[in-house]
């Protein structure tokens, strides 16, 4: 589904990324692990195109999309959740959803059922103002936008940030959800146990660079693992 090649990005003349080399399968759900600060937000929003490529190739099922702009991307089956929701607070739920259609079309389109079958929480509470939504309810919300496009690769950047632990379990379940539906996943992450109950495999990443790989049951027992999230 989507193999980062020596790729580097950056904002500018920085680079902030380095030789980043990893695969996501399709149907697989990967995380990639770090502290604040460590790449995995540029990481993400390098594959989504909304930075600079420096070196390297992004493939999305064995395309070459690195002179893609971020809209075409979108139209190829990228969707992102970016970190801290960035929903459209002052405008109803149902026409952020809508708003979501637009990555995959030209025009605002119903919303997909299996949006509304997926968050019941907010089918049932359509014409509420986004701003009006708890901060888990707000994440469900950043989610269902993205979805709304019919992404094939969801990126998730920092799901669980700010969530209390209920919430954070309920996000996980519904990851899983989305997997069931033959969703591929992409998760950044600093929580490290979250990251991993929900993930098959893993990358971590250290001031740019890729420094560890494996699958979650390899991650869960590596001590270094720990090291690096730990601020």
């Amino acid at each position: 589904m989507l193999h980062l090649e020596n790729t580097s990005f950056g904002y500018g003349p920085i680079t902030i990324c380095q030789n980043i080399n990893l695969e996501i399968k399709a149907g697989e759900i990967v995380c990639l692990l770090g502290r604040n600060g460590m790449g995995k937000t540029t990481t993400l929003e390098g594959i989504m195109g909304l930075n600079d490529q420096h070196t390297g190739r992004v493939h999305l099922k064995n395309e070459n999309i690195s002179s893609k702009p971020a809209h075409k991307r979108a139209r190829l089956g990228i969707g992102l959740v970016p970190q801290g929701r960035r929903i459209f607070a002052d405008i109803s739920i149902r026409d952020n959803l809508r708003l979501g259609t637009l990555a995959g079309n030209d025009k605002c389109q119903p919303i997909p059922e299996m949006i509304l079958e997926s968050f019941p929480i907010l089918s049932e509470r359509l014409n509420q103002k986004a701003n009006t939504l708890s901060g888990g309810e707000q994440q469900m919300l950043a989610i269902g936008r993205a979805l709304a496009g019919e992404p094939q690769l969801i990126l998730l950047d920092e799901p669980s940030e700010g969530l209390a632990p209920i919430v954070v379990e309920a996000i996980g379940e519904l990851i899983s959800h989305l997997r069931s539906h033959g969703m591929t996943i992409f998760i950044a992450e600093q929580n490290l146990s979250f990251a991993l109950d929900v993930s098959d495999r893993g990358y971590v990443m250290e001031k740019g660079r890729i420094v560890l790989d494996g699958d979650t049951e390899l991650l869960q027992s590596h001590k270094t693992v720990r090291e690096y999230l730990v601020v």
